[in-house]
């Protein structure tokens, strides 16, 4: 399968996911173990201060996590666990959550993904890290 292919296939399984259309997340690079995923920032996905909520900021992680574990282990996959560390408020125009595998064996993978948020003129400002495991399932 092409990177082409591949990105095609992963942004068709994100729009499988009825939450991710509600929140608009496309998958911008997919493949090679890593997993870009991005979603504008809107104000229905702010909190009471004006920051991204920190369940979308998980949402991004969780989902990103899983599919750079995808693209190492294969589409049938599921997170096992992961942990998140907010280091500062998250503003800007866009999210993004870029993920790659650490390490990958036959039926797990270990996963960090940096969340950024991304203003109006493309800088990137990191805002939390996270860290996952996948395992594979059937």
């Amino acid at each position: 399968m092409t990177t082409t292919d591949a990105l095609s296939t992963a942004r068709e399984i994100l729009r499988a996911q009825p939450f991710s259309r509600l929140v608009g997340a496309d998958v911008s690079a997919f493949g090679d173990g890593g997993a870009t995923l991005e979603l504008p920032i809107r104000e229905d996905l702010l909190q009471q201060n004006g920051f991204v909520h920190g369940g979308v900021l998980s949402y991004a992680a969780d989902n990103a996590i899983t599919f750079a574990a995808g693209a190492a282990l294969g589409p049938a996959v599921l997170t096992a666990g992961y942990s998140i560390d907010y280091v500062r408020p998250a503003v800007g125009v866009t999210l993004r959550a870029r993920a790659e595998v650490l390490h990958a064996g036959r039926r797990q993978a270990v996963v960090r993904c940096e969340l950024l948020t991304v203003d109006e003129e493309g800088a990137e400002t990191l805002c939390a890290l996270a860290q996952g495991t996948v395992r594979t399932v059937g």
